[in-house]
């Protein structure tokens, strides 16, 4: 009554979970193990190379937004009595123009970014706005030092060159685009010594070579070669419309058969491409930002012979047409409607500011060169 009942023999699959076989059949074996923490790593590694690509991605491209913002325009007069408070000189004609050169350099050389026009590595790799705008603030900025060698500090075709300006200018004309032996920016802050060694000499007496002549036929020298700038500024803005009657409209003081022709030949007879517009757009700007603070420093050096011409109008509308040329850009991209197309033409509204200042700057030249 009390037998228990009769168990039955393990067979070998039940055996095979309890013998001291199973540790061997369970345990992975060492080659698996490796291979699993191979193959785990691998996702991480990758993971973490993809988020800092990422991250650096983000970072360079927020850069390269900030790089791109226009710098502020400046005041001249302030600045103009800055340099003169280092050096320990007095305002005399002169100082003003070349404290406004001064101005113009150390804001290519030391805004947002830097110098971008000759850079290597991203973000100024891959940006063109900005190296444009450089490029357009660094022509005039050659202009007006080139003026201030051979017609500013010189009395006549005959008289010894500024030592100072003569290096200022040399140093300027280097290649924009040159980053080693020498770089351009190593160039360029030994032009902007040079023209500090200028202005002290100039405001303290210390040096008789240093001098400044305001006279109307080398102010009329300068206008010269800003016409010619803003013409060509013109042109080209123009052309992004394709429409070359209307350019020949917008460019004053141009024979219309020759702006036509003269358009037709720079964008290849339709309008400027594409990739190109932005470029052209941010160069004219660049070049007035830059001719606006100069005009300024002009107004204030020049004034006595501004006023005995009747002058003060025509350097005042000057002054007025670059300071809309300069305005704030509020979209984020250069826009190039055509006529009256839903989208603006942010190259035609620049293109008449710089028409209308190239006619007050033929006016102005006129003047300087009537008796």
């Amino acid at each position: 009554m009390n037998e228990k009942p009769a168990m039955a023999p393990l067979g070998p699959d039940t055996r095979s979970d309890h013998g001291p076989s199973s540790n061997k059949v369970d345990q992975p074996k060492p080659s698996e193990i490796g291979s699993s923490i191979r193959t785990g790593s691998r996702p991480s590694a990758l993971r973490i190379v993809g988020i800092g690509l990422a991250l650096y991605a983000v970072l360079v491209l927020a850069l390269g937004i900030v790089w791109s913002r226009q710098p502020p325009v400046f005041d001249v007069a302030a600045l103009q009595a800055e340099v003169l408070a280092g050096s320990g000189g007095k305002p005399v004609p002169g100082t003003a123009v070349v404290a406004a050169a001064i101005g113009v350099a150390e804001t290519l050389l030391d805004k947002s970014g830097g110098f971008l026009y000759n850079d290597l590595t991203p973000p100024g790799l891959y940006l063109d706005n900005m190296p444009s705008w450089e490029y357009g603030a660094l022509k005039e900025l050659r202009d007006s030092v080139h003026a201030l060698r051979n017609d500013f500090s010189r009395s006549q075709t005959q008289s010894i060159e500024n030592d100072h300006a003569k290096r200022a200018d040399v140093k300027f004309a280097i290649d924009a685009s040159s980053w080693l032996l020498p770089s351009a920016e190593d160039e360029y802050r030994q032009a902007i010594d040079a023209l500090r060694l200028f202005i002290r000499d100039l405001s303290t007496g210390e040096d008789r070579s240093a001098r400044f002549y305001a006279r109307a036929d080398n102010l009329a020298s300068y206008l010269a070669i800003v016409e010619k700038r803003l013409g060509s500024l013109a042109l080209r803005l123009s052309a992004s419309v394709g429409d070359h009657e209307l350019t020949a409209a917008l460019v004053q003081n141009v024979d219309e058969k020759d702006a036509v022709d003269e358009v037709r030949i720079d964008s290849g007879g339709s309008a400027t491409s594409w990739h190109l517009v932005d470029d052209t757009y941010y160069e004219a700007r660049g070049y007035t930002w830059a001719l606006l603070h100069m005009m300024r420093a002009i107004s204030i050096d020049f004034a006595e012979i501004l006023a005995s011409k009747n002058a003060d109008v025509s350097i005042q509308q000057i002054i007025r047409d670059l300071e809309g040329a300069s305005k704030p850009m509020a979209s984020p991209i250069v826009l190039n409607g055509h006529g009256y197309g839903f989208l603006a033409n942010h190259s035609l509204v620049m293109a008449s500011y710089i028409s209308r200042a190239n006619a007050a700057v033929l006016d102005l030249r006129i003047l300087m060169q009537q008796g």
